[in-house]
């Protein structure tokens, strides 16, 4: 089965990261037919050597002034020539059979519309795991708990561009651009499956658990939360306890102490 990879880099990802993420697309025991890059603004003359290094691989668009992932993402998908397509981010590392497994699921299950799975955060080198993020694997699962957190691994998804593009596609929406399309692919009875295998690596900061808070932030999420009660997919019960967890962990709740609680807690 024939598939494209869909990626965005921006002047605020390091060239070497991005090197490293290239590398491991290509490293695949299945290698994508097309990986389309998504040059999401001006970015640095290191980047554009890494760009340079991997021309043959990359069909290159590029935005002359900086997007957002919404916008970047979606214009991506626009542009992939494959119905399946896998994201990645550019500072994260694939695990050498992602796609072959992604693909495998996807032949003994045609109803689905994207397949995703678990992820590893790792500080520095990929042997300094300081976090797993498990999400469920069954479609029931995956869409009852949507009503409480986001349930599936972005930057591991492999998705029909069809069935993506019937939900709306990616649209703009502040740290929450993902959230808000697994929530319209609901709507639309599209069928979700999660593989209980890490398939990512995702680099993560030292303070990265600390910086998930802040006004715009739980602004963005109480939105989420509106949208859902709106769209019948959570009760008012729910929203309540919803919004309350946010308003703690997001406003009230100190930087470190925040970390620590993705960290212990929300992470495995």
């Amino acid at each position: 089965m024939n598939f494209s990879v869909a990626m965005c880099v921006y002047e605020g990802d390091n060239p070497l990261f991005f090197d490293k993420a290239i590398k491991s697309i290509l490293d695949n025991t299945l290698i994508p037919d097309e990986i389309i890059l998504i040059v999401d603004g001006p970015v640095s003359k290191k980047h554009e050597q890494i760009i340079d290094k991997y021309f043959k691989e990359l069909t290159v668009y590029r935005f002359k002034e900086n997007q957002g992932h919404g916008v970047a993402r979606r214009k991506s998908l626009e542009l992939c020539n494959n119905e399946l397509v896998a994201l990645m981010d550019a500072d994260d590392i694939c695990l050498k059979d992602r796609f072959e497994k992604q693909i495998n699921v996807f032949k003994n299950n045609s109803k689905l519309s994207i397949v995703g799975g678990q992820i590893e955060e790792f500080i520095d080198d990929v042997e300094n795991i300081i976090g797993k993020r498990e999400v469920p694997l069954s479609d029931d699962n995956i869409k009852t708990y949507m009503k409480k957190r986001c349930p599936m691994n972005q930057v591991t998804v492999m998705f029909k561009k069809k069935d993506i593009i019937k939900a709306g596609n990616y649209l703009d929406w502040y740290s929450n651009e993902d959230y808000y399309l697994w929530i319209r692919m609901a709507l639309n009875n599209l069928k979700f499956q999660n593989i209980d295998d890490t398939l990512v690596y995702v680099r993560v900061g030292k303070e990265a658990y600390q910086r998930r808070g802040g006004k715009k932030y739980f602004l963005s999420e109480f939105r989420l939360q509106n949208y859902m009660l709106k769209k019948g997919i959570i009760s008012v019960p729910r929203w309540i306890i919803n919004v309350a967890e946010r308003f703690v962990l997001q406003i009230v709740m100190p930087n470190k102490l925040r970390g620590i609680i993705f960290q212990k807690l929300a992470r495995r």
